[in-house]
Parts: structure tokens; sequence; C-alpha cells
């Protein structure tokens, strides 16, 4: 049976055919299996929200939309393990609350805590877990990196600051309220719901001006992931399938002709294994320095694949499963939208 509170948010939001497709797609959390009509809990409201964004990631994603069709067809369905988003930590964001800030304002209210911090070196980058309390196994957790701007260039930081300083605030007062509510009473009446489930879900998107074509080139010099976040802004990087056997999954999607990873990426545990397609390309458009606009194939999202292996814990005495992740990891799988970047 459905959990009516996340069918009516959705319906509204989506529309009674992609609401259907969600629910014949993901995994719902046990948690879920019961609830009080015309209140909506903290876990239904993320709930909610991270099957909108996987509906938007699909929407970005051929490559994704052809894999889940064919689970479904399969009579399969997604595990949807975390999604991934960048930030860039840098004091000149606009109206933008700078770095992960913009999205912890969302996501501790809705009940998701700190699960990691990993130091993404390499790219000059820190990426952050958050896993939710009411069901971290089975609610998607929360990839959320910072770029780190002062670590480049000084012709780079000057770009950062030409593409973001223009960024709006996504959320209104209202929104904000909302949040602090949730956060006090650990969920909203349906029709504040409502209302806020479109303006959390929209936070997850482009808040800046088209980015000037020659920034975008400078930035691109230096960090892809930062010539990535000018085009698509917040929006999910990537969403992520938790499969039985990823080495048995890249070998089959190989075979289709699909754009898999070479390798799949071992974490230093042994215990976390994950792959993805390459980003998607897609086209946006950039502001010239005469003022016109011109358009160019970009790096978008992409759809990864994670098995993680489980654990006994001795002294709750049962099973449970590795939810970490690995820097090491997440750097090879960021090269998804660096090696699609011209």
């Amino acid at each position: 049976m459905r959990n009516p509170n996340i069918e009516s948010l959705l319906t509204k939001l989506l529309g009674q055919a992609k609401t259907d497709a969600l629910f014949a797609t993901l995994n719902m959390p046990a948690i879920l299996d019961e609830w009080e009509t015309d209140v909506v809990t903290r876990a239904e409201i993320a709930q909610a929200m991270n099957m909108a964004l996987f509906e938007g990631l699909l929407e970005r994603s051929a490559n994704g939309r052809a894999y889940t069709a064919d689970a479904i067809e399969n009579g399969g369905s997604v595990y949807f393990d975390h999604g991934a988003l960048r930030t860039v930590r840098w004091p000149h964001t606009g109206a933008l609350p700078p770095g992960e800030a913009a999205f912890t304002r969302i996501l501790r209210p809705l009940g998701f805590r700190l699960n990691g911090r990993y130091p993404l070196d390499k790219l000059g980058m820190t990426g952050r877990a958050y896993a939710h309390e009411d069901a971290p196994d089975e609610i998607a957790q929360f990839f959320v990196s910072e770029l780190h701007p002062e670590r480049f260039s000084k012709e780079f930081q000057q770009a950062v600051t030409n593409v973001v300083s223009s960024s709006r605030d996504p959320l209104s007062p209202a929104a904000v309220a909302l949040l602090w509510e949730i956060e006090r009473e650990g969920g909203l009446p349906l029709d504040a719901a409502h209302a806020l489930l479109p303006e959390i879900v929209g936070a997850f998107a482009r808040q800046h001006d088209l980015p000037n074509e020659l920034d975008y080139e400078t930035l691109l010099l230096e960090s892809a992931e930062m010539a990535w976040i000018a085009t698509e802004g917040n929006a999910f990087n990537h969403a992520t399938d938790r499969v039985t056997d990823v080495f048995k999954l890249s070998d089959d999607e190989k075979a289709k002709g699909r754009p898999m990873k070479p390798e799949v990426e071992r974490s230093r545990s042994g215990r976390v294994f994950q792959t993805a397609y390459r980003a998607d390309i897609v086209e946006r458009e950039f502001r010239t320095r005469d003022g016109d606009t011109v358009k160019r194939n970009v790096p978008g999202s992409f759809y990864e694949f994670i098995t993680r292996r489980r654990t006994f814990d001795q002294a709750a005495r049962r099973w449970v499963t590795d939810l970490r992740f690995d820097a090491g990891n997440a750097q090879g799988i960021f090269k998804m939208t660096a090696n699609a970047a011209k």
C-alpha cells in the first residue's frame, strides 16, 4: 500500500503519471508503512523530496532513463542509495548561503545528520555525507561536496565570483519558517508540506545567471567540477542505485554498449564498490563578451551504481550495511563529468 501523504505531495508537484512511475520504481522505507492522515512527518517529506529529485535526474539523464526502464521491464526496481550535489564555499555567492550551508538548512530539519567527512584534495573539494536518522539504510543519503576556490589561481577565483555572485536564494522566508517548524515539531500539516515541497526541490538547481563563456573556459582550465557547477548549479550531479553485485552489473551494461566507467572503484575498507555511466551530454547557453548568447555541449548529470557489503554488529547482534563513502571512490566517480568536459 502506498503512503497517502507522500502520494498526495508528489501528485500535486509532479502529476499522477510521474508519481505512479516513481512508486513503481523506487524502494519505500519500512518506516513509511504507517502514517497519520493530514500530518506529514519529516521522514515523509524527506522521502517525497528524494523521489522528486530522482525524477528530475532521470529527466536530465537519458542513460539513467534507459537503465531504469530496463530494470522495471525485467521486474526489478531501484534501491535509491544516495544523491550527490556540488556547492561552492565562497563569500561571493550572492543571496545564496555559501557551500553546503545552502542545503544543510534543508537537510537537518528533515532529519538528515552528518555521516562522514571526506577530503577530496585532488579536486580542491571536501565531501560530506548526510544520512537520515529515522531510516539511515532506506532513505537515500546525500553526498554534498564543497569546492574551495582559494586553492586555485586568482584568475580562477575571479571567474568563480563572476559566475556565482548573481545567485538567488530559492527559499522564501515562509519556507525557512516551515523548515524551522519541522525541526521543532518533527512534521507539518499536509497543506503546509504542499507549500514547502516545491521550494526545497527547486533549491537543487542553478541559482545564478547564465555564465559567461570566457569565465567558463577559465574555470575549465583548472577545475572541471567548478565548470560543471557553472552550467548545472546545485542540481543532482548523480543518483545511485544500490545493487547486489556491481561488478556483474558493470559487465552486463558494457555488453549492452552503455557508456560505463572502465573500472569499478573499490573502497579502502573493501566493503563499498562503485561505478557509473559517463555523464550525459547536454546543451547549455552561455553569454558572450558582446552580450549575445551561444550554445555548446557540456557534461550534465549521470547515473551511478553501488554495492555495499554488510558487517555483523557484535553489540547489536545483527547485520548492518556499511553506509560510509570513500574519498578515493568519490574522486574516481567525479571523473564521469570531468572526462566529458570540453
